[in-house]
């Protein structure tokens, strides 16, 4: 909103500010942390402060308001479904505060810390087969690692979604491909995404769900344990990995992916040095509850925070 609840734009050739719904002021801190800390691969901070990301067929610009309120816009003509778009990727449907009210910050001194630290801290409901995809780039590298690789794949193989202006530049805007896609991609071609040895994954995993093209949906619409299985069954996938992807793509709050980050909290905050992943995400579902998930960023928001020196996923 500009002056007098004008609606105003990011610059002509985007639809008027709206703000996001049923989000709680936030700061710009937590805004960068959301959509730039690991949940997400396909977010920039542009030189204005605002944001600009795509997901699916969407785009869109988000700014942090007067006030700690987040606004998005997106191309014009608006697309259809752009708001219904907005609010299932922030999550408008849960609550997110009792959510946070049912997790042990009361009785875990430093979870208390990590959630005042992060207000309006939410995680983002993304496509669980993009999501997949994002997360099979990620292993051993840091996240602007991963966002060129995905960049390359959208750019090199995946379909136009239009064009807008960005900052007086006019930019062309790509989806991820889809699993057909990639099936018909041979693997030396996805290395020049520079994929590396995830490649053979990627192909691997694009080949069987080409084969099953009900499997993500079978996946998506089961519990926790058994989706985690099935997702675990596909080349390149572990135990992090079919958590982010679950936590992130699928909702899944109940999932607490083990990366080097919730390794360091874990032994430092905790006192759980030597553990191995799966013991600590035994411990995290039982110590932080249904929402061990969104505890987990939390956690995983706060360390990144105090511990520059580990700069990746893991």
């Amino acid at each position: 909103m500009g002056e007098a609840g004008v609606l105003t734009s990011p610059e002509p050739g985007w639809s008027p500010w709206r703000p996001v719904p049923n989000l709680p002021v936030t700061t710009r801190d937590v805004v960068a942390e959301t959509l730039d800390g690991g949940q997400a691969f396909r977010w920039q901070r542009l030189a204005d402060d605002t944001w600009l990301g795509v997901w699916g067929r969407h785009v869109a610009r988000l700014r942090l308001a007067s006030g700690g309120r987040l606004e998005w816009s997106t191309p014009v003509p608006l697309e259809p479904g752009a708001a219904a778009g907005i609010a299932t990727y922030f999550g408008a449907d849960r609550d997110f505060a009792a959510a946070i009210d049912t997790l042990p910050w009361r009785s875990d001194p430093h979870l208390a810390r990590c959630v005042e630290a992060f207000p309006g801290l939410r995680i983002l409901r993304q496509p669980l087969g993009e999501t997949l995809l994002c997360f099979l780039c990620s292993a051993t590298k840091q996240i602007v690692q991963i966002k060129q690789m995905v960049a390359l794949l959208a750019e090199k193989h995946g379909a136009k979604i239009g064009t807008a202006p960005v900052l007086g530049v006019r930019r062309t805007f790509f989806a991820l491909p889809s699993w057909p896609a990639l099936a018909k991609i041979p693997e030396r071609e996805l290395r020049l995404c520079l994929l590396g040895f995830r490649a053979k994954y990627i192909a691997q995993t694009a080949a069987r769900l080409a084969d099953e093209p009900d499997w993500l949906a079978q996946t998506e619409a089961m519990p926790y344990a058994e989706a985690k299985q099935r997702l675990c069954s596909l080349p390149g996938v572990g135990e992090k990995v079919a958590d982010c992807v679950l936590l992130f793509g699928g909702g899944r709050l109940e999932a607490f992916p083990v990366d080097v980050w919730i390794l360091r909290t874990m032994a430092l905050r905790y006192g759980l040095e030597d553990w191995k992943p799966a013991p600590l995400t035994q411990f995290g579902r039982a110590h932080f509850g249904a929402f061990a998930g969104l505890g987990q960023q939390f956690l995983f928001a706060w360390e990144r925070q105090a511990g520059r020196p580990l700069a990746g996923k893991g």
